[in-house]
């Protein structure tokens, strides 16, 4: 992932997101004074009233199912493999669960997750540029 913010003059900014895989651009954002740019919208700021971070919880009640369901296979004999399994597969599954987090703003029309990541540090920088884009709107 590679960011640039650059400062043009005392009233605007423009801040680059760019993430790849493969040298294929995934995403793009561009904030400046006047415009919030995403890959698929463009926001006017004057639009938007508030910019946060909102975490997205992911569900873990499949993996502590899985978990809660296997112990009781630990202790009849024959079956003993299946709760291990289990207990195992939930485990590794209930690692590998990560909340997401969004960049959730504020319009007159309501509020909207503009853009959807796992790195909270990418999704901070952009509630950042945002947040001093609205402020030195004035």
């Amino acid at each position: 992932m590679s960011y640039k913010l650059i400062i043009l003059n005392s009233k605007i900014w423009k801040l680059k997101f760019n993430m790849k895989l493969h040298s294929i651009r995934i995403v793009s954002v561009t904030v400046t004074q006047s415009r919030y740019i995403t890959q698929s919208k463009t926001y006017a700021m004057r639009n938007i009233s508030s910019v946060h971070i909102f975490e997205i919880k992911k569900s873990r009640a499949i993996p502590i199912l899985m978990i809660l369901f296997g112990i009781p296979f630990l202790f009849s004999g024959d079956i003993f493999w299946i709760g291990l399994i289990l207990i195992i597969l939930g485990i590794l599954i209930l690692l590998s669960i990560k909340n997401e987090f969004a960049v959730r703003i504020s319009t007159n029309a309501g509020e909207a997750n503009s853009i959807v990541s796992k790195n909270k540090d990418y999704v901070q920088k952009i509630v950042s540029a945002l947040n001093d884009a609205i402020i030195h709107r004035g």
